[in-house]
């Protein structure tokens, strides 16, 4: 990262800081500590990747082990004798939920989701395939009801296919409107204000700004005024530097090969103009803004990628922390799942159990407005 802290303006008893001045110190704050956020990043997300698939990965695949058997052994205990009819339809609509949990994991084989399939279809009323038409088609009337547009008459395979649709449909509408209104007679445009007129002529400065500083070093560093061959190799590997500066439209960068080639100092930039200063804090605000959309983005691709909550907000010093609560988590309910199917080679236990799950699945009803589908308390 560059030498950035180099670039704050100093002020003296005699030239206090004009407010030019302050704001150009405080993006240059801000931008030193977005930069070393991204480097936080740059170094902690990649140890959390592989603590996914070193320590969590594994834990997920025995839990879902642990419930497939679960599943299984449920549909034994309902083919069985000594249930009530009350306990029996809630062996087997334990059986379906676990099925349907596990055939929607995207780890599911194919050989797996036809064993799961065909244990669902013998302990349901129904078929797996007509209850997840069923589902699916619910699912695309509320979409066609929330998106205002509507998906065809055909059936969908899955939910992303649906969602697939309607984002196709929404932009081609949205794409009828932009025509229709590209053709619709146009009202004459009113004149630029003042202040767009201002706005406009600081932004082509901004950029002249950042060309007339790109000059600057170009000039300073041409091989022509090398002393010798060592002076002409440290001059190329410089302005290697000064064009990637450039072409990513970092001033504060070539600000900072400014200094490291003696070329400017604090002092140089403490004389600038208020005008000019102004046209340099623009160039830094585009790049503060830049660089939080970046580290924003790297939240979001990071929550979508594990399943984290989107509105958690990591923070990368900090996903150590994560993947420890995250696997306690998951051996807990390992756990959870081994003492349940322990407690099935009991007929008494199995019994008291059945009933805490009745009574759970009872409140999952009461809550979810659109009944358990395929959920349930597991």
């Amino acid at each position: 990262m560059p030498a950035s802290f180099n670039l704050r303006i100093a002020a003296s008893a005699d030239a206090p800081l004009t407010p030019e001045q302050r704001k150009f110190n405080q993006l240059v704050a801000k931008l030193e500590k977005l930069r070393a956020e991204l480097l936080v990043w740059q170094e902690h997300a990649p140890l959390f990747a592989q603590a996914q698939a070193q320590r969590v990965r594994p834990l997920l695949a025995e839990l879902r082990a642990q419930r497939h058997g679960m599943a299984v052994k449920l549909g034994e205990l309902a083919a069985g004798k000594g249930w009530t009819p009350t306990q029996r339809r809630t062996l087997r609509e334990l059986v379906c939920d676990l099925c349907a949990d596990l055939i929607d994991d995207e780890t599911c084989t194919e050989a797996e989701e036809a064993e799961l399939k065909a244990l669902f279809d013998k302990h349901s009323s129904t078929s797996y395939d007509h209850e997840n038409r069923e589902a699916l088609a619910e699912m695309k009337s509320m979409v066609e009801a929330y998106s205002g547009v509507h998906l065809g008459d055909e059936e969908f395979e899955s939910e992303e296919a649906i969602m697939r649709r309607a984002h196709e449909r929404v932009a081609a509408q949205s794409q009828a409107r932009e025509e229709a209104n590209e053709k619709a007679p146009r009202k004459r445009a009113k004149p630029p204000t003042a202040a767009q007129r201002r706005r406009e002529k600081e932004e082509r400065e901004a950029t002249q700004s950042l060309r007339e500083v790109f000059r600057k070093l170009a000039s300073a560093l041409h091989p022509d005024r090398a002393d010798d061959e060592s002076d002409r190799v440290r001059r190329t590997v410089l302005m290697q530097r000064v064009n990637e500066a450039y072409n990513a439209k970092d001033l504060l960068a070539l600000f900072a090969l400014q200094l490291e080639i003696e070329q400017v100092d604090a002092a140089h930039l403490a004389q600038a103009t208020a005008e000019r200063a102004r046209h340099y804090n623009r160039v830094l605000s585009e790049q503060v803004k830049e660089l939080e959309a970046e580290l924003r983005s790297r939240e979001m691709a990071l929550c979508a990628e594990f399943d984290l909550d989107p509105f958690l907000r990591p923070n990368p010093k900090y996903l150590g922390a994560l993947i420890e609560q995250e696997v306690r988590g998951l051996r807990a309910a390992v756990a959870d799942v081994r003492r349940d199917i322990e407690r099935l080679d009991d007929p008494a236990a199995a019994k008291r159990w059945l009933t805490k799950m009745r009574k759970q699945r009872q409140a999952w009803d009461h809550d979810d407005p659109f009944g358990p589908g395929f959920g349930g308390p597991f």
